[in-house]
């Protein structure tokens, strides 16, 4: 009986050798199968979408004695405060309403219905004036409500 003892523990023993090696076969599978999942998901999650943006839920901060706005119209137009400008007549416009100074804060109010790329456009052509100091004017949320 002793001796089919101590053969049942080598049995045992070379048993638990085998155990001791981690087969990483199943988990480079499921690795690869995530990779295949998010390289087909990736570009989908990417596609263009028409957004109504919110009105701005920011506390409102401290604005200068005489803000100066630019307003761009659902019409495309501009106007500086309420006085209607040509694009041509931005630049000179800015500048007499800053009295030349490029470090004012400009506000851009544009109108909901006006597309993207035409406020960008409005943007640039600020940039191309100098005035780099551009603050985006949305509702209140007491307002928007």
């Amino acid at each position: 009986m002793g001796a089919s003892i101590a053969d049942n523990d080598l049995d045992d023993d070379a048993d638990f050798s085998e155990t001791h090696e981690i087969n990483v076969t199943p988990f480079i599978d499921v690795m690869l199968v995530l990779l295949i999942i998010f390289m087909v998901a990736a570009p989908l999650a990417t596609v263009d979408i028409a957004v109504d943006l919110p009105s701005s839920n920011a506390e409102q901060q401290q604005k200068p004695d005489k803000p100066i706005y630019l307003t761009l119209k659902p019409n495309l137009s501009l106007a500086i405060g309420d006085s209607p400008i040509g694009r041509d007549q931005l630049a000179r416009a800015l500048d007499s309403a800053t009295g030349g100074n490029k470090d004012d804060r400009i506000f851009l109010r544009a109108d909901r219905s006006v597309p993207y790329g035409d406020v960008m456009a409005v943007m640039n052509e600020l940039r191309a004036a100098h005035y780099l100091k551009v603050a985006l004017v949305g509702l209140e949320m007491r307002q928007a409500k």
